[in-house]
């Protein structure tokens, strides 16, 4: 049998064994599920990498100066690059944040950007997930259980380290903290869909695991509270938890996991929040459509990694295209993630299309559309136990640290879709992943 196919098994069980899962709510339930390992790797070589490694970071640096203008100067809407209801519409936007300057300027300090690479090999973007992006921890343990079952492979070839991920993060909350206190990452508990995550990054980047209750606001400044009741200084909180539940005072005032007057800390520079509050605004769908706009304004260079061709029903040319072309059309509600909200125009009967046609109409800003990407297909082992090799669609999400530099990790996450007939990867849609393997020079 495949020595491969061998391995998939065995570091699906130590997975397992390592209560690495992924929780999903369905119909008002939690429920906790592996997310399944494949073990044929995803390989991107040393010349490619440097390219996608150029072009990340170019669009990182290029959306962290975006949400500075949007909240100070907005000069890329005076200058009618994009237009204000975009902004200002977005579920993202945050007037709670507008004046207020994060720690070293940085909004977006972890981005999570997903990825295809098409037929000719080239990468194209798909969004910019900058809110709470998840994933770096399945491929940094799946490796770390592969080296234990097979360490020659990471001797014998050129692949670069994926082990530095949580000195990454360390040494980026070492540089936004404030006050020397202590770095600390804010989850809201077990039932959270990624709180394996958050206890293994804690672990792996030295920060301290916190939990509702534990972390406290007096006289403006943040402290952590521990088992025997001792306070200590709290300077940057890699939060877990969407903004709107972080603080019951500012936000929804009905959160549990909330940490009272935590913004008011915030405004005053007394604390960092990663990723900072209001970042969200750049995460929109519909701001996506305007990326490759942001790059040339503030970098006044051409985008390296381009968008699917998109279309916004907001302009009269665009709207006309979609509606007379919704039938070959990716549709995508913005307010969504996790690969809901996403339709195909080609799997709807006439009824549903005219339904959908109904919904751009009455709320354009809602929706974007894209061309259908036929994207390159990656070899997975069946699930039907044969070990055979069949072919499916696969993604990256490629994570960029931001701190005193913007750095790409060597690394990824691979999602790929388990059912032959779809193009959605998402781990809440059952889709599973691999590692992600890039070779050195």
């Amino acid at each position: 049998m495949d020595e491969l196919y061998e391995s998939s098994g065995t570091v699906n069980s130590w997975l397992e064994r390592l209560g690495v899962r992924f929780g999903i709510y369905k119909n008002g339930q939690f429920k906790e599920q592996l997310f399944p390992y494949d073990s044929i790797p995803r390989v991107i070589s040393a010349t490619e990498y440097k390219e996608l490694e150029k072009g990340l970071i170019q669009r990182t640096d290029a959306l962290n100066q975006f949400i500075y203008d949007v909240y100070h100067d907005k000069k890329i809407i005076k200058d009618g690059v994009i237009p204000p209801e975009f902004v200002y519409s977005s579920k993202g936007y945050m007037p709670e944040a507008e004046g207020v300057t994060p720690p070293m300027n940085i909004y977006s300090h972890i981005s999570g950007i997903d990825l295809v690479q098409a037929k000719d090999g080239s990468w194209v973007i798909l969004e910019d997930n900058l809110r709470i992006p998840s994933g770096a921890s399945y491929p940094m343990i799946a490796r770390q259980v592969m080296r234990k079952v097979h360490p020659s492979i990471f001797h014998d070839t050129r692949i670069l380290d994926n082990r530095d991920y949580g000195q990454l993060l360390s040494s980026m909350m070492d540089y936004v903290n404030v006050g020397g206190g202590l770095n600390v990452i804010f989850t809201p508990g077990r039932y959270n869909s990624a709180f394996f995550e958050h206890s293994y990054l804690a672990e792996k980047s030295g920060a301290v695991l916190a939990y509702p209750g534990e972390i406290i606001v007096e006289n403006d400044y943040v402290y952590y509270v521990g088992l025997a009741g001792e306070k200590q200084r709290v300077g940057c909180i890699y939060r877990r938890v969407s903004d709107e539940y972080m603080d019951p005072n500012a936000f929804v005032a009905d959160s549990l996991i909330g940490i009272p007057n935590l913004l008011q800390s915030y405004k005053k520079g007394n604390v960092a929040v990663i990723n900072a509050f209001g970042n969200g605004v750049a995460d929109d769908k519909g701001i996506y459509y305007f990326v490759p706009k942001m790059i040339k304004y503030y970098l006044n260079e051409e985008p390296i990694l381009h968008n699917a061709p998109t279309y916004l029903p907001y302009y009269k040319e665009d709207y006309a295209y979609i509606l007379g072309n919704i039938e070959k059309l990716v549709i995508k509600d913005v307010s969504e993630a996790g690969g809901y909200g996403v339709v195909f125009g080609r799997d709807l009967d006439e009824k549903k299309l005219n339904e959908l046609k109904e919904l751009i109409i009455k709320e354009p800003r809602r929706f974007i559309a894209q061309e259908v990407i036929d994207f390159k297909d990656l070899e997975i082992f069946d699930d039907d136990g044969s070990g055979n090799r069949v072919m499916r669609k696969a993604d990256l999400r490629a994570f960029v640290v931001s701190g005193k530099e913007t750095k790409v990790w060597p690394s990824g996450l691979t999602r790929f879709s388990r059912n032959p007939n779809s193009f959605v990867v998402n781990s809440s849609q059952g889709g599973g992943f691999k590692d992600t393997w890039i070779l050195g020079e």
